[in-house]
This record gives structure tokens, C-alpha cells and sequence, in this order.
């Protein structure tokens, strides 16, 4: 297991990244920069990581993984804005695992506050503790924090360069820097001379880099305008390559089969069947599961599940009713955190009306389209590595630790993502691929899970119950009192990715409950955490998956007990707490003509939820149609501050809406003896076109700090549905999935 001691040992060099001559510019502001990844041969130079000059053209690095988020197209045009090229002038690679491509806003993101309610002086600091990041070589996609990392960083990179070029068009020119401008790709003098960038290189890579001045918005090309996806043509051809997609000379194909009942071990196997198999390679033992490698991949499965195995059991209860009771006995214990606490809450006041109500989610499973897939070559004391992954520095380390080697000695190259959700900032496929690629040095093998071991061997979105208990006077909501039960993703990530174990508060764990921008004079929100060894991560929104559900089906039961229409009662407790978050409350109400009342036959609900710096508020309709119940339209405002492509913006919210509401209807993982019960699609269904709704979104942008947009489409969906199955049907949806209690449309 790697620790923090070695990542701030460690160096991170591209090592035989195929960059052929050139020069990369860009400009730090900190005091010790990170090692440049890109190593230049002679001849060459390589100034700053994240553009790239030689002689066939302009090259620009994204160091977040492109997961179909469409950060590799926003990310160039950051850079592109200030470097004054064309974004089909470009071409576009994924960054080397490298300190240097370190994630600046994520650290700022785990400080104790609400995030709505942070002064500039708070927001200051979180951006001056981003540079830990660089400490912790923290290349990590996630969070939805790419564009709040890149915003000025890019910018500055791309202005750095474009200086540095035509400081080196002057020199060739014999004039002033100051006069020339530049267009396209190209130095212009003030006589018309036009000089290309890449005639400059040679010349620019014996300067300084030259810090410059960022532009007036008012003067921006690309930032604030939809732009098309550098990813769209290859992706729409079938020329994208993702981790499935790589293909090597000689390459062989593996797949895996691990213990069902996670975290137990393996008693023996009998692999006789398999060996015998026509094309059938190696058997390898993993420890606590087995491999085959074979000619193709669909062998290697039929093989791998021909080997009789005697699995140990698994170290929690076998069955999804004691995991649940497990989960409730962290009621009994001390909270891990109280993060809001204002006002009194230990007494209903005099003539207030008293709700109280329990909840409960559903583990569930990343669901990724693509299942884990790796490529690993260990050959002459290195390893190469192909795969989609959120954490390259991370797996570098992890699969060096696997081979035995330093983490010098291992290349990891990041493919497209077939989705992520969190699951590929794991590092357990890649640890296989690298052990199975040992077994047979000297020759390429990918490893392919099956679907049925890609579901069943998940870092699962951790199941959680709520307690909640309000009152209501005079219309208002006057008291919330909340706790909610999980286990700790955070905790068990950090150990997973540190070697060291998670502690302290855990704010993943009640975001979504105790930061919501409501003006209730007695709130207290707590956090506890359940002592359980099911494997558990980061999963699409985190913790406000399930305390957005929580939070607003609460909030839904209060204002029909105080008497009033829930999207008023929402507004009133918001408007002089957060104005933005109000402003999404009032889009949605307008988008879609929101009276509080509908006719039989058709139920609305509202909901809302501030997570990852952007307040997100959604209205849901559903119809009944002889009996069977079909999601008919959706309507989403967001506000994030500066949507820097609104289009993408919207592309997001709808996304991750479509996301929480299959997992609201369908999306559950169960436990018998031991074992996940689904093991593919028709176990864990999704929303399909046909029962998809319409989809209206508004994007908004009054907030004063740039917030995420991959996530926070996420949380709002499932409340919104239930609260609008309550005005349909009058029966209160408190637990997930929801096709268990009402005839959804299938």
C-alpha cells in the first residue's frame, strides 16, 4: 500500500511519452513549481506541461480524465482563449500521471463550512490550500471541480505562452514585443507580417517563460459560448479509444473472477475444466480470486467461470436486513459530526406541530457502461498501463506497488473513460491487470470483467437511513433535527488510497443535509458513522445522493403540515438566506407554470439541493395512465456562476438527472448469503427513451463563486419524483427504489 510518506518521496516523470520536439509553456504561481512531466530529448524543450509547440503544430494537455463530461474540449478552449489559436487547430491529450497536473480546487472543498454562505476571505483560503494538492500529487477527476482547477490556471498558461512567443517573434523582427499581437495561431506584426507559432518554437524555448495579464472577459472568444466537443467526431465514428478499445501487438486477454462475498478469501480452486479449454493460456491466482488468460476475451470468461472455487465468507452480516440493522445501531453511538448546529432544538416550541420520519436508501453500484478494463505490459523492469481512470498519479503508485517497482518505472497512459461516476478513481482493476500482466511478462494482456463482476465487486454508493424530526408554526418551519447513518466512503477511500486510516469528522457524510441554504432558526444536522466492511466509494454526487432525498422529502412532508405549497415554503425560507438558490426556485416555478395545484391524473414535486457550489432546483411531473405511472416532463435550473459552455452546462444537469432518477426507480444492490444479488442490467435497470421525461433546463448565472456541474444534476431528481408521486397518489415515498411501491412505467 502506498502512503502519503511516499507520495511526497516520489517523482513523476512522463517517461517514453510519444512527444516528439517542442516547446510547452505555461506559469505557476507557487513557490516551488512541480517537476515538469514532459523530459525533453536533445534538441528539445519543454517549458510548463500544459501546451505543447514543435513543428507539426500546437498540443494541449488536460490533465482531468475526459468521462464524457466534456472537460478535454473545455479545458482546451481555457487555454486556447488566451493563446489566440483555433480549437480545431489543437490536438488534445490527456496529461501523464504527474504531480505537475495536481488538482487545485479539491482541497478547498473538504473545508468546515456550508460553501453558500463562504466569504471571500474563506474562499481565498480554499483556493490558497489548493496548492496542497500539488504537495499530495493530487491528479484526481472528481468532485466536479475540473473547471473550478483550471479556470485561471489554464488561462494563465495560455497567456504565458502567447508572450513568450511573441517576445520570440520580436527578437526575430527586431521590434518591441508590446507591438505585435497575435492571431490564430500566429504572431502579426504591426507591418502585416504574420509569423506561425510553430516556426517560433526553437526560438521561444531558450526564453524565460514570460507571465502575463489575463483578458477582459468582454474580449473572450470561446469562454461563456458553447462550443463543439473535440470529442464528438471520434466518438460518433467509433474511432475513440477507451481502456476496451487498445489494442497492442501480441496482446493476450484476461478476465477475473474474485470472491462474491467481498473481502473474504479463497479457500482452493480446481482449474482442471479451464486449462483443458482450446486457446486457454494460464491460469493465475489472485489471492482471493483467480484469472485466466486466453486468445480473446469471451474464452477468458467462459474459462475463468469453468474453475470450481471454495470462497471464504464475508466479514459482515450475509443478508441486506442485519446489514440494515447494522447500519441503524450507529444511532446508538456519539455522533462522527454535528456540522450545523444552530439555535436550540432539544425542545419543540410551545404551538408548534411536531413531524418525525424515518428514510432509508439502498446500496447501489456505479453501473458504469463500459465494466473495468486495463492493458498491462510488464517488460525489462518497467510496466506500461492503458485504462480509464480518474487518479493516474494514484494508479502509477498502486500498480508500481503491485509489480514490485518503483514508480519510475511505470507509465500510465489514461484512455477515454466509458463512464466514471467515481468508481474509476478505484484502483483495484488496474492492481489486477498489472498482477495478471506479471504472469506473462513480455506480452500486452488486457483484462475484461464481466458485467455480472463489475456489479457484484463495486465500491458501492454506501446504503443510509435518516431520522428526522421538525416542527412547523405559523406556516414556517421552525426546527429540523436530523441524523442520518452510513458507512464512511470518505474514510474507507482515503485508507484505500493512502495506506493510512481515515478519520476525524467526515463532512461527505451529511452534505446535502447540513448545508442547505434554509433559514431555520433551530437546525441540527449529525452524522454517524456504521461500523460495517462492505466495500463502499465515491459515487455520482456522494453524500447528497441520499440526503438530498432525505433533506427534501422532509422538507415536502413539512410544508404540507404547516398547510402550504411546497415550493412556496421552500422559497420563503430562502430568499434572504441564499438569493441564488432562491432564483433557481423561482425559474422552476415559472418553466413550468407552477400553481401548487394539478389536475387528477398528474403529480408534481419540487425539490432542491446545494451541493459542489451550485444550487440545483428540479420540478417533476408524472402522470397516471391507467393505472401505470410514466415520468412526463422534468424541469431543472441551476446556477453555477459563470458557465463557461452553457450548452455542456446543460448537457450535465440533464445527465445527472436521467442518473438519479433510474437510481429513485429502479437502482438497488441487495445482500444474500453474502452476495450481491444483481449482476447486470435486467437486475439494475435504468430510465430508457421511453420512459425518460421532457427536459427543460435554465442555466443562471448570479452565484458569486464558480460551482461544478457534473454532480449536482444528481440529487434533487429523487426527491422531485417522490414528492410528485405524493401529489399523484397521496401515499409518501420514504425509502428507494420506488417501483417496490408504486406501478412505474417499465
Amino acid at each position: 500500500m502506498a502512503s502519503i510518506g511516499k507520495i511526497l518521496r516520489r517523482t513523476f516523470l512522463i517517461g517514453s511519452a510519444a512527444i516528439v520536439g517542442g516547446v510547452a509553456f505555461g506559469v505557476y504561481y507557487v513557490r516551488r513549481p512541480a517537476p515538469n512531466p514532459l523530459s525533453p530529448g536533445e534538441g528539445e524543450a519543454a517549458l510548463n506541461p500544459f501546451v505543447l509547440i514543435d513543428r507539426n503544430g500546437v498540443t494541449l494537455f488536460a490533465p482531468r480524465a475526459e468521462m464524457g463530461q466534456g472537460v478535454k474540449t473545455t479545458w482546451a478552449a481555457l487555454i486556447a482563449e488566451e493563446l489566440d489559436v483555433e480549437l480545431d487547430q489543437v490536438t488534445v491529450l490527456h496529461g501523464p500521471a504527474a504531480a505537475a497536473y495536481y488538482n487545485s480546487a479539491m482541497i478547498g472543498e473538504g473545508l468546515p463550512n456550508k460553501g453558500y454562505d463562504v466569504s471571500n476571505f474563506q474562499h481565498n483560503l480554499g483556493e490558497a490550500l489548493g496548492v496542497i494538492g500539488k504537495v499530495l500529487s493530487l491528479q484526481v477527476t472528481g468532485g466536479s471541480t475540473s473547471m473550478k482547477d483550471g479556470f485561471e490556471r489554464m488561462r494563465h498558461a495560455g497567456a504565458s505562452a502567447r508572450e513568450t512567443l511573441k517576445q520570440a517573434a520580436a527578437g526575430r523582427l527586431g521590434v518591441d514585443r508590446l507591438q505585435l499581437t497575435t492571431e490564430a495561431g500566429h504572431v502579426v506584426a504591426p507591418d502585416g507580417t504574420r509569423i506561425a507559432y510553430t516556426e517560433l518554437a526553437e526560438d521561444a524555448a531558450k526564453l524565460e517563460p514570460i507571465e502575463a495579464d489575463l483578458r477582459d472577459p468582454s474580449e473572450w472568444r470561446y469562454l461563456g459560448k458553447t462550443q463543439p466537443r473535440l470529442d464528438m467526431v471520434e466518438k460518433a465514428t467509433g474511432t475513440a479509444e477507451f481502456a476496451i478499445d487498445v489494442r497492442l501487438p501480441g496482446m493476450k486477454f484476461a478476465s477475473v473472477r474474485m470472491n462474491p462475498k467481498l473481502g473474504g478469501g479463497m479457500n482452493g480452486y480446481d482449474d482442471s475444466a479451464a486449462r483443458s479449454m482450446p486457446g486457454v493460456e494460464k491460469v493465475v491466482d489472485l489471492g482471493n480470486g483467480v484469472a485466466v488468460i486466453a486468445s480473446n476475451t469471451w474464452l477468458a470468461m467462459r474459462a475463468v467461470e469453468a474453475i470450481d472455487v471454495d470462497w471464504e465468507d464475508a466479514p459482515y452480516p450475509p443478508e441486506t436486513q442485519a446489514i440494515f440493522a447494522k447500519i441503524a445501531e450507529a444511532f446508538d453511538a456519539d455522533p462522527n459530526s454535528t456540522m450545523r448546529d444552530d439555535g436550540d432544538v432539544g425542545v419543540t416550541p410551545e404551538g408548534a406541530t411536531e413531524i418525525t420520519a424515518e428514510y432509508s436508501v439502498p446500496y447501489l453500484a456505479h453501473a458504469t457502461m463500459e465494466p473495468m478494463t486495463a492493458t498491462a505490459l510488464y517488460s525489462d523492469g518497467r510496466l506500461e498501463f492503458w485504462g480509464g481512470n480518474q487518479a493516474p498519479t494514484f494508479m502509477q503508485m498502486k500498480v508500481a506497488d503491485a509489480a514490485g517497482l518503483a514508480t519510475e518505472a511505470v507509465d500510465v497512459h489514461t484512455t477515454y473513460l466509458g463512464g466514471g461516476f467515481g468508481r474509476r478513481g478505484e484502483f483495484d482493476f488496474g492492481v489486477l491487470a498489472t498482477k495478471i500482466a506479471l504472469a506473462m511478462p513480455g506480452v500486452p494482456v488486457q483484462t475484461t470483467w464481466s458485467r455480472e463482476e463489475d456489479m457484484r465487486h463495486d465500491f458501492y454508493r454506501p446504503g443510509a437511513t435518516a431520522r428526522m424530526r421538525g416542527a412547523v408554526k405559523d406556516g414556517k418551519a421552525i426546527l429540523i433535527d436530523g441524523k442520518v447513518a452510513s458507512q464512511s466512503c470518505t474514510h474507507q477511500a482515503v485508507e484505500r488510497m493512502t495506506g493510512m486510516g481515515g478519520g476525524g469528522p467526515d463532512k461527505v457524510l451529511v452534505e446535502g443535509l447540513f448545508n442547505q441554504p434554509y433559514a431555520v432558526p433551530n437546525y441540527r444536522i449529525s452524522g454517524h458513522i456504521a461500523d460495517l466492511q462492505i466495500p463502499v466509494g465515491f459515487w455520482r454526487s456522494v453524500g447528497n445522493s441520499h440526503n438530498g432525498f432525505f433533506h427534501e422529502t422532509f422538507m415536502d412532508e413539512m410544508a404540507h403540515a404547516a398547510g402550504r405549497d411546497p415550493l412556496e415554503f421552500r422559497l420563503e425560507l430562502m430568499r434572504d438566506e441564499h438569493a441564488p438558490s432562491a432564483g433557481c426556485l423561482e425559474a422552476v416555478r415559472e418553466m413550468s407554470g407552477w400553481t401548487g395545484k394539478t389536475p387528477n391524473g398528474v403529480g408534481r414535486g419540487v425539490a432542491f439541493t446545494y451541493s459542489f457550489g451550485t444550487p440545483v432546483a428540479q420540478v417533476i411531473e408524472v402522470v397516471d395512465e391507467n393505472g401505470v405511472i410514466r415520468i412526463n416532463k422534468a424541469w431543472i435550473a441551476c446556477d453555477m456562476g459563470l458557465a463557461l459552455d452553457p450548452e455542456n452546462v446543460k448537457a450535465q444537469m440533464f445527465g445527472g438527472m436521467m442518473y438519479g432518477l433510474s437510481a429513485a426507480c429502479y437502482g438497488e444492490i441487495t445482500f444474500a448469503e453474502g452476495e450481491v444479488e444483481q449482476g447486470n442490467f435486467p437486475d439494475y435497470d435504468a430510465l430508457r427513451m421511453h420512459t425518460a421525461p421532457e427536459v427543460e433546463v435554465r442555466v443562471l448565472e448570479t452565484n458569486r463563486f464558480m460551482g461544478g456541474a457534473g454532480e449536482p444534476g444528481t440529487p434533487p431528481s429523487m426527491p422531485a419524483l417522490g414528492n410528485a408521486l405524493f401529489d399523484l397518489t397521496g401515499k409518501r415515498a420514504r425509502t428507494l427504489p420506488l417501483n417496490q411501491n408504486f406501478n412505474l412505467l417499465v
